[in-house]
Formats: C-alpha cells, structure tokens, sequence
C-alpha cells in the first residue's frame, strides 16, 4: 500500500472523530469516501496531513512510518492536499499561490512545474493576477496547481466540486481522471456526488460516526447502499 492507517483514532481537543479506522490505498488507485455531513470525511484527509489536535493508531507512507511526521513532513514525502475550501490566499498571485507549493519539494526547485500550466490554461494566462479575483472554479484550479507542485505521489481531494459551477465541474472532473489515470497519481476523493465518485473512482468506503461502514471496488457502491448511507 502506498498510503496505509492502522487502528487510527483521531481528536479535536479531547474529542475523538475517527474511531479506530483501517485504510489502505494502492499505488495509481483513486478511493472514493463517502458519507453524509459530519461523519469524518474532512477529519480522515486532516489526519492523513497531521492536522488534527492528535491521533493514536499508526500511518505509513510508501511504506515508512509517518504517524510522528510534521504536515510539512508529510508534504515532503508525497502528499498535497486540496482543502474542502480551497485555501488559497486572496490577495497573492496566482504565481505566488502555485509557488508556495514548491517548499514541499525534495528537488528544491523554486519554478512553476509546466504540467500546472498545461493542465490550467487559465492560470497560465493570468499568473498575474490576485488569486481573489478567481471565479470559485478557477480558485480550485488553482488549489490543485498548488498541490501538484508540491510534486506528490498522493493526492487528497476534499469535496473539490462543491459549490462550483456545473461546467467547471466537468473540467475539475476530467482533470483529476487525468491525474490519476494518465500521470499515475493515487487520490483519495472525499465527494458527496456520487455520480462523479463512480465516475472517478477504483474503489469506495462509506463513513459514518468516525467508522468505515462499508467499504469495495466501485461496482459494489450499490444504489442500496447509496440509499441505506447516503440519502438524507
């Protein structure tokens, strides 16, 4: 597995979110979480970046023990993440944004990687202007520009559609297939649209109170479980 979390319990203050939680994910796979709001889908990708106030239980990257990894740590081994947000920052450029993810580099290497701006035509053309005057869409273009230049082996996608307009979607959409299934990235997707998680995604879990509550390959994400798990 290239990313794995063994017995993983993880808290915000002294309460614990996750519930002894198993996960692995192979190289060049994308796993699809899915649950209702506030059942661990934001809390699980935080873990995985070391940004919960603490966790028991162990994580390994390629291999390697990572569960005392700093976040930027973690960064350097092979994750980016995209924030259920965003996160960019508003009043820097879109140079400035992309840029910030190359600290992560092993390489060091301080210059926009050319697959940013060949997936992100958009953002080629406008590595001028502040990131705050980006439509929602191109904001999240540039949040996965950001990561992908960190140069990761993994990525964590956190709601990467929400509230965005539905022909970015598809762009976002057709961009993250091709980021796993061209360039061999292996994501973890957490996504309320279960069309695009089908879509998308190798394999499923379905999260409910901090625990898996099933999980398989993604033709087994059956309409019974959709309804069972997943309908309000």
């Amino acid at each position: 597995m290239l990313l794995e979390l063994e017995g993983v319990t993880s808290f915000y203050g002294k309460t614990p979110i996750l519930q002894s939680l198993d996960l692995g994910v192979a190289e060049g796979r994308c796993l699809a979480v899915l649950g209702r709001n506030g059942v661990g889908k934001t809390t699980l990708v935080r873990t995985i970046m070391g940004l919960t106030t603490r966790m028991t239980g162990k994580i390994s990257i390629a291999g390697e023990d990572a569960t005392h990894k700093e976040t930027y740590e973690r960064s350097s081994a092979g994750i980016g993440y995209i924030p259920q947000g965003r996160g960019i920052l508003p009043k820097f450029s879109v140079r400035e944004n992309i840029l910030l993810g190359t600290f992560a580099r092993h390489d060091k290497k301080r210059v926009i990687p050319d697959m940013c701006l060949e997936l992100f035509p958009y953002l080629a053309e406008n590595l001028d202007k502040r990131a705050g005057q980006l439509s929602g869409g191109q904001q999240q273009q540039l949040s996965i520009a950001r990561a992908l230049a960190t140069d990761p082996k993994i990525l964590l996608l956190d709601e990467p559609t929400e509230g965005i307009q539905p022909n970015i979607v598809q762009e976002i959409e057709a961009t993250i297939k091709r980021l796993n299934q061209e360039v061999g990235l292996t994501l973890i997707l957490t996504e309320q649209h279960i069309k695009i998680a089908r879509d998308l995604a190798h394999e499923f879990v379905i999260m409910d109170r901090g625990r898996i509550e099933a999980r398989g390959d993604i033709g087994e994400l059956t309409d019974e479980l959709v309804h069972e798990h997943l309908t309000i």
